[in-house]
């Protein structure tokens, strides 16, 4: 039978990778895996809705090239602690990651993989902490928006809207807007399951054919409880009047970065790739990823592990 996308790494199973867990702010655990120790810290930072588990093509790869490999679930998600406050934002994702990296584990320097949520996550991290975060990739998210730029957007037709979204992103005005409703919608753990599913298949995120139905189920497993999903609805309600405890650092980043683009996402708008030129001065791309959408370490591994492995390759050893 032909294949109908370019062969990935095998995905391990389930319980493949130790969990482990630390206390962070706010009286909560943080669940992380930690892989190849001993090895140059690559931290990879997951979006919504996803959990950790969108990176279990990546670890082993990355460990054989010589990395300590770092996934964390962000708080509320995964296997990570729900806040006692109901305190999920932009800024305290990265506070819980800083902790848990620089603090507990103990690494003074790191690498960062991080796309969609998890690529704002990063370059607030990178712009608070530029002597920390040594270099990062960056793919499929919000592209950083510099405000004092505005000519710069406006001679090359681009929305000076800092918070644009492609022809899925309706979703952003339920979570964000009506999410009590939605909330008395999902009052199942299956419609649950299908709502973020709809996410991986039918809403166009994902280039065709990369999930199949073991996938899905993997994928999805984690957002069963509607507290789990509901908590990663708090940084789109910020649009729509929830204020903020911490102010991300989310305009220009001089960190070096790789900037990857998987083209078939239709949630992230297609001048992203664009909007990086302006954002990171010091960049490696933007690289255009073929037969590739939204979540880019699970659809193109093949592409991103070899990427990562030469371009964080120095720092190993």
């Amino acid at each position: 039978m032909m294949e109908l996308r370019p062969p990935q790494p095998p995905t391990p199973a389930a319980d493949a990778f130790t969990v482990h867990s630390a206390a962070v702010d706010d009286n909560m655990d943080i669940a992380y895996v930690r892989e190849g120790v001993g090895g140059f810290p690559l931290v990879l930072i997951h979006g919504y809705p996803e959990t950790k588990r969108i990176w279990w093509r990546n670890i082993e790869p990355l460990v054989a090239a010589g990395f300590e490999v770092i996934v964390p679930d962000l708080r509320g998600y995964g296997d990570s602690g729900l806040s006692a406050t109901d305190r999920y934002e932009l800024g305290l994702y990265a506070t819980d990651i800083r902790t848990l990296v620089h603090d507990v584990i103990g690494h003074d320097r790191v690498g960062l993989i991080a796309g969609d949520v998890g690529g704002v996550v990063a370059v607030d991290l990178a712009n608070q902490h530029p002597d920390w975060v040594e270099r990062m990739i960056f793919f499929n998210t919000v592209a950083p928006f510099v405000a004092d730029e505005a000519d710069w957007y406006t001679a090359r037709g681009l929305s000076l809207n800092p918070l644009p979204h492609g022809p899925s992103g309706d979703y952003r005005i339920r979570q964000g807007r009506d999410h009590e409703a939605l909330i008395a919608e999902l009052d199942t753990p299956e419609r649950c399951e299908r709502y973020v599913r709809d996410c991986y298949e039918q809403r166009l995120w994902a280039s065709p054919y990369s999930f199949g139905e073991d996938d899905y189920a993997f994928m999805t497993e984690p957002f069963r409880d509607i507290r789990r999903l509901a908590a990663g609805w708090a940084p789109y309600q910020h649009e729509f009047g929830r204020p903020m405890a911490v102010i991300p650092d989310i305009g220009r980043c001089e960190t070096r970065t790789m900037v990857l683009y998987g083209p078939d996402d239709r949630v992230v708008p297609n001048d992203f790739a664009k909007r990086c030129e302006i954002a990171f001065p010091n960049r490696v791309g933007p690289l255009i990823v073929p037969e590739c959408g939204h979540f880019l370490q699970w659809e193109r591994a093949d592409v991103l592990n070899p990427l990562a492995a030469m371009f964080f390759g120095d720092l190993v050893g």
